[in-house]
């Protein structure tokens, strides 16, 4: 990949969620961090924020953590969506995690009611599907960006929430 292209996919389109990201208030959760887009970019561009980088392969946490003793607002979970405390996180932003669907009903449970998820999209994405999944998790489709897809979270998360892992992408909820 040329430089100018990784520049583009890796930090421009993360530095896109900015003005969405602050209209919410609180902590930040990156799930599924993987290279560390958006989170990393994000961390640097909002240094009064906290951000969580959640990532389930060890590996990647590994390459994470070096980044994250560079930023006094970063720290590495190594761990998947479904087993962290619910409630927590004031947005869940997701970029390439999973089908929209499934990344929300990965994302919604971590945040607390206020909150929202951010999920990076792109034109295909079924938002009459994601909608009905944030409806079962106490959440609404809000004004979303191009290529951005944001559920505002309402209410606490409903019992039986987050399922076990694995359950969201072998039974999507729609």
């Amino acid at each position: 990949m040329a430089p100018a292209t990784a520049r583009r996919v890796h930090v421009d389109e993360s530095l896109g969620a900015l003005d969405v990201l602050q209209q919410f208030e609180g902590s930040i959760v990156d799930v599924g961090s993987g290279g560390g887009a958006p989170g990393i970019p994000l961390a640097i561009a909002l240094p009064e924020r906290e951000l969580t980088l959640l990532e389930s392969n060890r590996r990647k946490c590994v390459f994470l953590e070096r980044w994250a003793r560079e930023l006094s607002n970063v720290r590495v979970v190594c761990g998947r969506a479904e087993e962290q405390p619910p409630d927590t996180w004031g947005v869940a932003i997701a970029k390439a995690l999973a089908s929209p669907p499934v990344a929300a009903e990965w994302c919604l449970p971590l945040v607390a009611p206020g909150g929202a998820a951010v999920l990076f999209v792109g034109p295909s994405a079924e938002v009459d599907r994601v909608a009905q999944v944030a409806e079962q998790l106490a959440a609404e489709r809000a004004e979303s960006l191009p290529g951005l897809l944001v559920l505002r979270k309402l209410g606490p998360t409903p019992e039986g929430f987050p399922r076990r892992p694995g359950v969201a992408r072998k039974r999507p909820l729609a």
